[in-house]
């Protein structure tokens, strides 16, 4: 029987507690930043978050995220990225929207 490898993975902070959420699997982590980065703007405006799952899915890579839960992701790396200051919500937007810092 061969042994698996374990993957490396990624702490991931709450923007609405101030601490870790624990961990999860590194390579979902940097794909899913990545995706995220590329679809929130830095403009004013900024992107509604109800439209984030799906405007990052067609950047996901397929195999990585087979059988996740794409909003689930989506949320947890977003509330990672505003605690670690790259995105934030914008100011008095209902629903909430969010723009690239």
């Amino acid at each position: 029987m061969k042994a698996q490898r374990e993957r490396a993975r990624q702490e991931v902070l709450n923007v609405n507690t101030g601490r870790s959420d624990g961990t999860i699997d590194r390579e979902m982590y940097e794909a899913m930043k990545s995706a995220l980065l590329e679809v929130i703007p830095e403009g004013e405006e900024g992107v509604p978050f109800g439209e984030l799952a799906e405007r990052v899915k067609p950047l996901l890579p397929e195999a990585v995220f087979e059988g996740a839960s794409i909003g689930w992701y989506t949320t947890t790396v977003k509330l990672d990225l505003e605690a670690r200051g790259l995105i934030e919500r914008v100011p008095k937007a209902s629903p909430q929207r969010l723009r690239r810092r």
